[in-house]
C-alpha cells in the first residue's frame, strides 16, 4: 500500500508539471496551436529589454499576457504597475503617470509621485493604449526615448528605467490613418507584438478551460 501510495503521489505530481509545462504559462490556459504561438511568443520576449504590443479583442486576456511576461523578465521583483489609459480625463491621467509638483495646479497641496517613478525598474503596462490623446502620446514617446520625463510643473529631470507593455483591441494603424495616433510611438511600441486569438478561434481549449 505504501509503495502504491508513492507511486500515485509521484504520479500526480507528474500529471501536474506536465499540465503546467503543455497547458499552461502563469494563469494562462491553453493548448491550441495559437496559444502555443502565444507562449512561445511570451518566452522570447520576457527576458528582452524591447517593448511589446498586445493586440487582442476586450476579454481575451491581454493583460495575463503582459502580466506573465513580467513575471518571467528579470524585473519580476520589481513593480507590474497597469495604467488604464481610457478611465482618465487626460490632465488627471498625466498627474497619474508623471506626478505633479506643489501648485502646479488647483488642488495639488503636496508633491506626488506618478506611476513611472513607481513602475522604475519593473514593467509599467498600458491598457487601451490607442485612448491617449496626442499630447499624452508625445510625453510617453520621450519616456521610450529619452527614459527620462517632468513632473507637470516641475523643471527637474527624472530618470526611470521601466519596461512599457501595451495592449490595445483597436486597429491602431487605422488609427494613424486618421491622425489621431501616433506613427512614431507606434513603431517604438511595436518592437514586438503578441496576437491573442479570441476564444471562438480556438475552441479545443474551451474543455481545458
Amino acid at each position: 500500500r505504501a509503495l502504491e501510495h508513492k507511486t500515485l503521489r509521484e504520479e500526480n505530481v507528474r500529471l501536474r508539471d506536465e499540465l503546467k509545462r503543455k497547458f499552461s504559462f502563469g494563469s494562462i490556459i491553453g493548448r491550441s496551436k495559437a496559444m502555443e504561438k502565444v507562449f512561445d511568443l511570451i518566452r522570447a520576449a520576457a527576458p528582452t529589454r524591447s517593448t511589446i504590443l498586445v493586440q487582442g479583442e476586450s476579454g481575451t486576456g491581454k493583460e495575463l499576457v503582459a502580466r506573465s511576461i513580467h513575471q518571467n523578465s528579470n524585473r519580476a521583483a520589481f513593480p507590474f504597475i497597469v495604467v488604464n489609459s481610457g478611465s482618465l480625463p487626460p490632465d488627471l491621467l498625466e498627474s497619474h503617470l508623471f506626478g505633479h509638483v506643489k501648485g502646479a495646479f488647483t488642488g495639488a497641496v503636496a508633491e506626488k509621485q506618478g506611476l513611472f517613478e513607481a513602475a522604475d525598474k519593473g514593467t509599467i503596462f498600458f491598457d487601451e493604449i490607442s485612448s491617449l490623446n496626442l499630447e499624452t502620446q508625445a510625453k510617453l514617446l520621450r519616456v521610450l526615448q529619452e527614459k527620462e520625463f517632468m513632473r507637470l510643473g516641475g523643471t527637474k529631470t527624472i530618470k526611470v528605467d521601466a519596461r512599457i507593455i501595451a495592449a490595445t483591441n483597436t486597429d491602431i494603424e487605422e488609427l494613424i490613418r486618421q491622425k489621431t495616433f501616433r506613427k512614431d510611438l507606434f513603431y517604438r511600441l511595436n518592437v514586438i507584438k503578441i496576437e491573442i486569438p479570441p476564444l471562438r478561434e480556438r475552441k479545443e481549449d474551451i474543455p481545458l478551460l
